[in-house]
């Protein structure tokens, strides 16, 4: 019984290591894409592009928005952000889009008055 529980105790620690070491170098290969011009995300979540990495201090200087500069630990850059191209959203030439659309059937239009007698119409039958 307790040769099984120095393998599991074994086994806890091995992995525990191996999850570490994981951890390390998925980190190592993030911040070895560290350059200028690359946009990032901080711990705090905070978006910005690094202007420039101050490798003996380990300090970055992010550009949060034209002109604002911010300057972080290097560990506190979490993600480099990838970017993606959106699609822009269609938007028409005319104010289409912003009438509702006109039918050949002058009734199909309803006034708010006709609106407001046929939903109580409509409600009276339910009673």
């Amino acid at each position: 019984m307790t040769i099984l529980l120095f393998v599991m105790l074994g086994l806890f620690v091995f992995m525990m290591f191996r999850r570490n070491k994981k951890t390390q170098q998925q980190q190592a290969e993030m911040q070895s894409k560290f350059a200028p011009g690359v946009d990032v995300m901080t711990s705090f979540g905070l978006f910005g592009r690094i202007v420039s990495i101050d490798e003996a201090d380990n300090k970055v200087v992010i550009e949060l928005s034209p002109g604002n500069l911010a300057t972080v630990h290097r560990q506190a850059v979490t993600k480099v952000v990838e970017a993606t191209p959106e699609e822009a959203p269609v938007v028409p030439d005319d104010a289409s889009s912003l009438t509702p659309a006109q039918t050949d059937s002058p009734a199909a239009v309803e006034t708010p008055e006709e609106t407001i007698a046929r939903l109580n119409k409509e409600d009276k039958k339910d009673n």
